[in-house]
């Protein structure tokens, strides 16, 4: 049996969310496993990767909406904050929640990679431990470095982390299941890879 060791959390989430508040406009500011995390600004190709994805949503689920900058509240035992690129609920589910609402009722995040030193463990190791353990149902990563779309699902409240993922390269078709259950032909993605 592995033990693994409990890191420290940084400051407390009240501490996080005052400082979250204080930024400027130009950083976004997460706090997941225990840490204060900068996302990078987003560029060009990633604004379009996020619009090219709420296009299709919206054509193939109106009853949905696509929401960005949404903070959201993951992590049950360290209260992480999260502000994924992307985030799919039911329509105007996010009305009067302030910044940082609860993930339930959530269908879906959406992280697009940035072309930074800490995508790989913010983007494909904490993110999907802290959006499983929050209960939300899909976690779509559009990864630019490998060119690649994995389709988190089945969330693991309990460890984290998602049962079933399935990766597929930039030109193939990508099944998102229920309780969103669209396909996305990803074919454009590879127009917006440096």
């Amino acid at each position: 049996m592995t033990v693994m060791a409990e890191r420290t959390s940084q400051m407390s989430v009240e501490e996080f969310e005052t400082i979250a508040f204080a930024a400027p406009e130009t950083v976004t500011l997460e706090f997941i496993n225990g840490r204060i995390g900068v996302k990078k600004v987003t560029d060009g190709d990633h604004n379009t990767i996020v619009t090219w994805l709420a296009r299709r949503c919206m054509r193939t689920r109106p009853d949905l909406d696509l929401y960005q900058g949404q903070g959201l509240r993951v992590e049950a035992y360290r209260e992480g904050r999260a502000k994924p690129d992307a985030v799919l609920t039911p329509e105007a589910h996010f009305a009067g929640a302030g910044e940082w609402a609860a993930p339930d009722g959530t269908l879906m995040v959406v992280e697009v990679t940035s072309y930074d030193s800490d995508t790989d463990r913010r983007d494909r190791h904490e993110k999907p431990a802290a959006y499983g353990q929050a209960g939300i149902p899909v976690y779509l990563l559009i990864d630019r470095d490998s060119c690649t779309i994995t389709v988190h699902s089945v969330p693991d409240r309990k460890v984290g982390g998602y049962r079933t993922l399935h990766t597929a390269k930039f030109g193939e078709k990508v099944s998102v299941p229920e309780p969103i259950g669209i396909e996305l032909d990803t074919e454009i993605l590879k127009n917006y890879v440096r």
